[in-house]
């Protein structure tokens, strides 16, 4: 088995999740990652959406660094612009959202907007939504990645920039007038959660080799649901990382960062 990093594992796991011929709206860094190696391997026919307008392309031009780079546009469909893109979601038509964040409490809410008590003045000030905000709302279902850390997996999040299902209630989503089912996985490098269909909160999956439940728990600032048996997650396979590394992020632009303990 070929030896892989945090990010590595996070980008595969994301890819083998996403079923062919789907729609999927495309966040920045690794979702973009992980649908390329979709796209590449066993789901030819996925049907990406970006946020800048480009629906349905093929990457065939390499990584784009961004939701608004012009390789997002390669072999198209259409483009057809910010307004027209998030018209699709609202419409139902986007079976997943796929974005990232830097906080997520146990109800699949996330947090990239600031780290802190003070919205004015907060410790650190993040990217925030670009579009994860109305993409988490809107999209059937949504697919949050991150590191595994407790920092990151927290009881209370410092601000809620995409919704989840909020304070857990079953009428939570009706209520706040969004139009998706709500959080479907977190993909990390140790674990996956899925969510409990009755209080909402999340549940562990699959944890990565050489862990148990207990180890994940140890890294979740909250109390985790964790079901009789668990599965041991997918491992890349030496194809794969090759793949990721020489094919899709030779620059290691979000593949080389460095998790911090």
């Amino acid at each position: 088995m070929a030896e892989y990093n945090a990010y590595e594992m996070i980008a595969y796991t994301g890819s083998r999740i996403l079923a062919d011929r789907k729609v999927v709206f495309v966040g920045t860094g690794l979702p973009m990652i992980a649908v390329m190696h979709a796209q590449l391997t066993h789901a030819p026919n996925i049907i990406l959406l970006y946020e800048a307008g480009s629906f349905a392309p093929i990457l065939e031009l390499g990584l784009p660094l961004s939701v608004g780079d012009t390789r997002t546009c390669t072999k198209a469909y259409y483009l057809k612009g910010l307004c027209s893109s998030f018209e699709l979601t609202q419409r139902g038509y986007v079976d997943y959202a796929f974005i990232g964040g830097a906080q997520i409490d146990m109800y699949g809410n996330v947090n990239s907007t600031l780290l802190g008590n003070n919205y004015l003045k907060p410790k650190i000030r993040l990217p925030g939504s670009g579009g994860a905000g109305a993409m988490a709302a809107n999209c059937e279902k949504t697919i949050i990645i991150m590191v595994l850390e407790k920092r990151r997996f927290v009881k209370n999040l410092d601000f809620v920039t995409s919704i989840g299902y909020g304070d857990g209630a079953p009428d939570y989503r009706e209520k706040a007038g969004v139009m998706g089912s709500g959080p479907y996985r977190v993909i990390t490098d140790k674990a996956v959660f899925g969510f409990d269909g009755e209080t909402k909160r999340m549940v562990l999956l699959e944890v990565a080799p050489g862990l148990k439940p207990d180890d994940i728990q140890d890294k979740v600032g909250f109390e985790l649901l964790i079901p009789p048996e668990v599965k041991k997650m997918e491992e890349p396979t030496t194809e794969a990382i090759r793949l990721l590394r020489e094919v899709i992020d030779p620059q290691g632009y979000f593949l080389k960062r460095e998790v911090r303990e």
